[in-house]
C-alpha cells in the first residue's frame, strides 16, 4: 500500500530512448511536478488495511503526494505495438484528409451562393450573472474558497504538498499530520492563499495516531476574505447526504469538487512508513473526487460546514501501468469534525493531543469474530492493565469484545478505531464474549499520554 505525498521541486528528465513516452498527465497515478518536464516517480510510503475491504484487493492510501526520494529505473518501458498505431493513425489521418478534400469540392461546386452575412450577430451576453443559491456547490465553494490553503512543504531533502483550511482569524490552519510531518524539526511550509499570496508556517502541533495537524501564519499574513470556517456536527452526517470537497489535487489548488456521503464508520489504517505510527481513522466515507493533494483539505456539507477533513483514497493493486491505480476511484475517506475538533483544540493548547484507552493489550492474531484480549502469559505486560477502565469494569484476559455502543466489532483495529473517535473521559458500554456468556460492560475511557 503507499502513502501518497506530492513531490513539487522539479527534476531532470531522462530522455526516453524510445522518444514516445506519454506526457505526465496521461500516465496513470503520477503528478506533475512544478517544472512539466519533471521526472514523475512513483508513489513512496505504504498503508495498509485489514484485509481486501471490497473483494477486489482496495488498499487505503493517504491523499498527499509523492515525495521525490527515490531515483527513476533506467530500463526504459517496454512498447507493445507503438510504430505499427503510429502507422495506422497517420494512414487514418490521410484517409481522413483526401475524404474530406473531396466533399468539400463537391459542396462547393453544388453551392454556390455567398456564405456570409455582413451584418451578423448573435446577440450580446446577459448583463447580470446568475445568482447561485447559497447551499449550491457554487454557493458553498464561494464561500469556503477564501479559508482552504495549499500547503507546500520540504525537509530532509524532499518536497510534498496538501491542503488545509484556517479554522482561526489569528492565523491557525488544520491540516494532515502526513502533510505536516515531512517539514521535520528543520524544514520549511509554505501557505497560498486563494488570492495567491504566500505566507511561511510552522507547526503548532501534530499527532500522527489521528493523522491531524495545525500550523500557523502570522495573523498580519492572513488575507481579510480567509475567515474560520465552521466546524459541524459529524454525528449528524445521513448517507446519501451531498457534500463538496476542496483542495489541491495534483498542486492545482482552489479545485472544487462534489458527491455524496457514501458510508460512515469505516475503519481506515494508513501510514506508519514515515512516521512509524500508523493512523487509525474513524472515516466518513464519500465518492467526492479525492486525489493526491486533497489531503487535510475540507469535506464540507450543504450549509457550508466542515464535516471532515479529507485524509485517505482507496486505490487498486495492479491498476495501471505503474501498477496501482492511485487517483480518484470514488472512494475517499475524511476524519470526521468531532473528532478533528477536540484534536486540533489539544494540539493548540499543549502541542499534543491525549489517546483514550480502555487498558488492555490486544491478540493482533485472532482470526474471530472480535477483538480478543491477550491471554495471560501471551504478551510481556499484562493483559489488562491493574485498575485500568477494563480492569475496574470487570474485563479479563481472554475476554472477545464484539461490540462498542452497538457498533459491530470484527478485529482489533475496528475497535482501536472505534475508542480513538471518543474523547479520554467518555462512558462507553462494550459487548463482551466470555466462553458461551455475552454480557455488556460499561467503562469510563482513560487516557494514554501523547507521544
Amino acid at each position: 500500500m503507499l502513502l501518497v505525498m506530492s513531490e513539487t521541486h522539479p527534476a531532470d528528465r531522462a530522455e526516453d530512448p524510445q522518444g514516445d513516452d506519454p506526457p505526465w498527465w496521461s500516465r496513470p497515478g503520477r503528478e506533475p511536478a512544478d517544472d512539466p518536464f519533471a521526472s514523475p516517480t512513483d508513489a513512496a510510503d505504504t498503508a495498509h488495511l485489514p484485509s481486501e475491504p471490497y473483494g477486489h484487493g482496495a488498499e487505503w492510501v493517504f491523499a498527499g503526494q509523492d515525495p521525490l526520494d527515490r531515483p527513476r529505473p533506467d530500463t526504459p518501458r517496454r512498447r507493445y505495438g507503438g510504430g505499427l498505431l503510429a502507422a495506422c493513425v497517420a494512414l487514418a489521418l490521410l484517409v481522413g484528409g483526401g475524404a474530406g478534400a473531396v466533399a468539400g469540392y463537391v459542396v462547393a461546386d453544388r453551392n454556390q451562393s455567398d456564405v456570409h452575412d455582413e451584418n451578423a450577430s448573435l446577440g450580446s451576453a446577459p448583463a447580470h450573472a446568475v445568482d447561485r443559491p447559497p447551499d449550491s456547490v457554487a454557493g458553498i465553494a464561494a464561500r469556503l474558497l477564501p479559508s482552504v490553503v495549499k500547503i507546500d512543504v520540504s525537509g530532509g531533502g524532499q518536497a510534498g504538498s496538501g491542503s488545509g483550511f484556517v479554522i482561526r482569524v489569528d492565523g491557525y490552519i488544520l491540516t494532515n499530520n502526513h502533510v505536516a510531518e515531512l517539514a521535520g524539526d528543520s524544514g520549511q511550509i509554505e501557505v497560498r492563499f486563494n488570492d495567491n499570496s504566500a505566507a511561511g508556517a510552522r507547526v503548532v502541533g501534530a499527532d500522527s495516531r489521528s493523522d491531524l495537524a495545525v500550523i500557523k501564519v502570522e495573523p498580519g499574513d492572513m488575507p481579510d476574505a480567509a475567515k474560520a470556517v465552521t466546524l459541524g456536527n459529524s454525528d449528524d452526517v445521513q448517507v446519501g447526504d451531498p457534500v463538496v470537497a476542496i483542495g489541491s489535487p495534483l498542486g492545482l489548488s482552489g479545485t472544487v469538487t462534489s458527491g455524496i456521503v457514501s458510508a460512515k464508520n469505516r475503519t481506515v489504517v494508513a501510514g506508519g512508513e514515515q512516521s512509524g505510527q500508523e493512523s487509525y481513522i474513524n472515516a466518513i466515507q464519500t465518492d467526492a473526487a479525492i486525489n493526491p493533494g486533497n489531503s487535510g483539505g475540507p469535506l464540507v456539507n450543504s450549509s457550508a460546514q466542515v464535516i471532515g477533513v479529507n485524509s485517505a483514497i482507496a486505490t487498486i493493486p495492479g491498476g495501471g501501468l505503474g501498477g496501482t491505480q492511485e487517483g480518484n476511484i470514488g472512494v475517499g475517506f475524511a476524519i470526521p469534525a468531532n473528532q478533528a475538533r477536540r484534536i486540533a483544540e489539544e494540539l493548540i493548547r499543549n502541542g499534543k493531543a491525549d489517546r483514550p484507552i480502555i487498558g488492555v493489550s490486544l491478540d493482533v492474531q485472532f482470526d474471530g469474530e472480535g477483538a480478543r484480549i491477550s491471554g495471560e502469559g501471551e504478551v510481556s505486560e499484562a493483559p489488562v492493565q491493574a485498575n485500568g477502565p477494563a480492569d475496574r469494569a470487570g474485563l479479563r484476559p481472554g475476554d472477545v469484545i464484539t461490540a462498542l455502543d452497538g457498533r459491530p466489532i470484527t478485529n482489533s483495529d475496528d475497535l482501536i478505531v472505534a475508542i480513538g473517535a471518543h474523547a479520554p473521559g467518555d462512558q462507553v458500554t462494550l459487548t463482551v464474549k466470555r466462553g458461551n456468556e455475552t454480557k455488556d460492560y460499561k467503562l469510563t475511557l482513560g487516557t494514554a499520554p501523547a507521544d
